[in-house]
Order: C-alpha cells, then sequence, then structure tokens
C-alpha cells in the first residue's frame, strides 16, 4: 500500500463514524435569521438548473418584479446579490465612494459602525454624527448636518437591529437631493415587514437581507438603485475596487444582456422568489399591520409582565423589541434555558447593549399572535427561576 492510499484509508476510518446531517427544531425569536416559511424551503429544495438557463433568467425577472413592489420602486436595476446582508451593504459603499469622497454616516447602534469600518477600507473621507444606542435622529439634525458638511453620500440604518429603534426617513430624501447627495438606506431588518417607499421617500440606494422579513435562509441581499446613483456609477474615475461586487458588471448579468458574471445561487434565487411571491400574495400593507399588531401585542405582554422596554415606543422597532434585562435576573441562563428547553431563540444585546437587553425578532414568517403568545407565557412562568434572588420582583 503506498503512502498516499494508507492516509487516505485513515481518514476513512476515523471519518466513518459521522451520521447524516441533523439539525434540531428551533423557534427563533432573535435577531435573524427567522425561521423559513415551509413554502420557500420547499422552493429551496428543487432541483438546480444552469444559471443561464432560459427558465432560470425567466425566474430572474420574476424576482426583480416581485423584489420592486416589495421596495415600492420602479428603479431598472434591482436585485438580489449573491452574499448575505453585509455583502449588499459594502457594494454600496464599494461602488459609490472613491477614494477622498466625503460620506457622512449617521451612526446610532452597531451597524452604523460596521458601515463607518467598510467605508473606511474603501478610503472615504468619513464623517459621522452620533446618537446613544436606543435614540433616533431628527429631520432637523440631519438636515443640519447635510447642509454643513456637503457629503457625496449620506447613509443611515433604518431599522437598527443591536438598538431597536426604527429611523423616521421622510423628508431625508429632499434635503440629499437639494445638497447633491445620494441618499443610501440600511433595510436590513425592516424590508418585507415594515412601511419602507423607495421612490416616494426619494431613496437613491438601498440594501437589505434575505433571512428576516422575507422569511428565507440568509444567502442573499436584495439591493436596489435609482438613476441618480446609476449616474453617479457611471461617472467614477476609477474601477470599481470590488470584483464580486462591481454593479457596472452584475447590470450586464441582471439587465437585459444577462452575460454570464459568477455562478448564482440558483436556489437561494427559487427560495426568494418564492418568499416574495408570498408577500406579494398576502399584500404589503396586511404584512404591515400583521408585524405591527404582533409587535405591540408583545409590547403590551411584556410591560404588564413589569418588563421595561429599551427604546421609546415613537421610535421602538416593531421587527426587533430590545428588552431590559432586570437586574435580579441571569440574562444569559434564561436564555439557555429557553433554548435548551423548549427550542426557543431570542437574542442576547450587542456591542454596548450586550448583557444589559434581550433582543426579540418578530419577522417575516415568525410575526404572528401564537408566537407572541407562547413567547408571553414562558416569560411569565420560566423568569421566575433565573431570579439571582429568590424573593425578588422585576
Amino acid at each position: 500500500m503506498t503512502e498516499a492510499k494508507l492516509i487516505s484509508a485513515l481518514n476513512e476510518e476515523n471519518l466513518s463514524h459521522f451520521s447524516k446531517t441533523y439539525v434540531p427544531s428551533r423557534l427563533l425569536l432573535g435577531p435573524g435569521p427567522s425561521n423559513a416559511h415551509p413554502e420557500v424551503l420547499n422552493a429551496l429544495s428543487l432541483n438546480p438548473i444552469g444559471h443561464l438557463d432560459e427558465a432560470y433568467i425567466s425566474l430572474m425577472s420574476d424576482v426583480q418584479q416581485l423584489l420592486r413592489y416589495t421596495w415600492q420602486c420602479n428603479n431598472r436595476l434591482t436585485l438580489p446579490m449573491s452574499g448575505t446582508g453585509s455583502a449588499a451593504m459594502e457594494a454600496s459603499i464599494a461602488n459609490f465612494i472613491e477614494e477622498g469622497e466625503k460620506i457622512l454616516i449617521a451612526k446610532k447602534g452597531y451597524f452604523g459602525d460596521r458601515l463607518v469600518d467598510m467605508a473606511t477600507r474603501y478610503k472615504a473621507d468619513v464623517s459621522v454624527i452620533e446618537k446613544p444606542w436606543g435614540e433616533s435622529f431628527s429631520y432637523e439634525e440631519i438636515k443640519y448636518e447635510i447642509e454643513t458638511k456637503k457629503p457625496a453620500i449620506f447613509a443611515i440604518v433604518h431599522a437598527e437591529t443591536s438598538s431597536g429603534v426604527l429611523q423616521p426617513l421622510d423628508g431625508i430624501g429632499d434635503v440629499c437631493r437639494k445638497n447633491n447627495c445620494l441618499f443610501l438606506v440600511d433595510a436590513v431588518t425592516s424590508l418585507g415587514a415594515l412601511e419602507l417607499l423607495i421612490d416616494e421617500w426619494k431613496i437613491d440606494l438601498a440594501y437589505s437581507c434575505s433571512q428576516k422579513g422575507l422569511s428565507c435562509p440568509p444567502g442573499l441581499s436584495p439591493f436596489t438603485m435609482n438613476e441618480r446613483a446609476e449616474e453617479k456609477l457611471s461617472s467614477r474615475q476609477t474601477k470599481v475596487p470590488n470584483w464580486y461586487l462591481d454593479l457596472s458588471l452584475l447590470n450586464k448579468y441582471w439587465g437585459s444582456d444577462r452575460v454570464y458574471h459568477h455562478t448564482a445561487p440558483v436556489n437561494m434565487n427559487f427560495a426568494i422568489r418564492e418568499g416574495l411571491r408570498l408577500i406579494a400574495n398576502e399584500g404589503l400593507e396586511n404584512v404591515w399591520h400583521r408585524h405591527n399588531t404582533n409587535a405591540k401585542n408583545l409590547w403590551n405582554g411584556l410591560e404588564s409582565l413589569g418588563m421595561e422596554l429599551h427604546v421609546s415606543e415613537d421610535y421602538r422597532l416593531p421587527t426587533l423589541t430590545t428588552v431590559k434585562i432586570p437586574p435580579a435576573v441571569d440574562g444569559d441562563g434564561f436564555r439557555n434555558h429557553l433554548l435548551r428547553n423548549f427550542g426557543i431563540e431570542i437574542g442576547n444585546g450587542l456591542g454596548e447593549l450586550s448583557g444589559k437587553v434581550w433582543r426579540i425578532g418578530l419577522m417575516g414568517f415568525n410575526s404572528s399572535q401564537e408566537n407572541v403568545d407562547r413567547l408571553l407565557n414562558l416569560f411569565d412562568t420560566e423568569l421566575k427561576k433565573y431570579s439571582i434572588f429568590e424573593s425578588s420582583t422585576f
């Protein structure tokens, strides 16, 4: 037996104990991913076809049309990027900022920090305005900063997953246009769940993800850009520094030419088409109403149990609720108890809110009264078991 065959045989012997893949049942009520809709999972399991097959190219058109409806826009260049939400976030920076150009980022949580990090890596002139985690910016504050700093791009997170804040966006697009500035919005935790009007609010660039409001597994990041953004992209003085995320190349694949760029994740596009179809069948306004209603029921139920919510109701995010961990409670212990004994995931705080809040997600397929009732019942019956002091009250 040669040395190569001996090594192969040893590896086979060592690996023979592996069984078929098994994943435990989980109800994902954290910051994401959320559970995929059963019909989406059925679509995901279909046999793949070629990424230049006529049937697949037809499906690509369906996805684009359904995305335009969900984004509420008529933008020509609307597509699901191959990659998670951070890929589309990076594409928004890589394609529209050249070295030395000014970008103004409104930071009020972890994902504002990520935008700053990415913009710095692409050698932008980064300007930051900041709010504490749990607060939102006023229209007047944003207007003043744009008029004063005159950035090429203004970027803000619509639904900040780390803090649970929903940022009002109305009117900002007008300010950006008056100051020759592109308006970039992170809609990762709002697309397909909350009111989001790309054209009406004059948003030039927006991106999201597949695993939250769209009820799909992670792996795609919906993106849209209007004519103002297209003009800025076409007027670049330098080549886009990220080949994979270069929209001038992706446009040839997702545009009318359908020119090969990369091997698309075809099954994920089967899935997102189904997720978007389900949203269209329910109707966007009905989807928005469902998410708002279930969130308010959750908020009222938590407060009736004596829990304190981190964000004022005026700016509270319906898809992601931040609940203050009572001082007398072992936060990690309770969270792990829900997962191990009931198969329910809620999230720990992120960044500066780590250990201070739990993050409860009601997104897409998971936003239901049944899930609200189930979680509230467990908070009522199980939380007292994780009090550090036996006689403590919340």
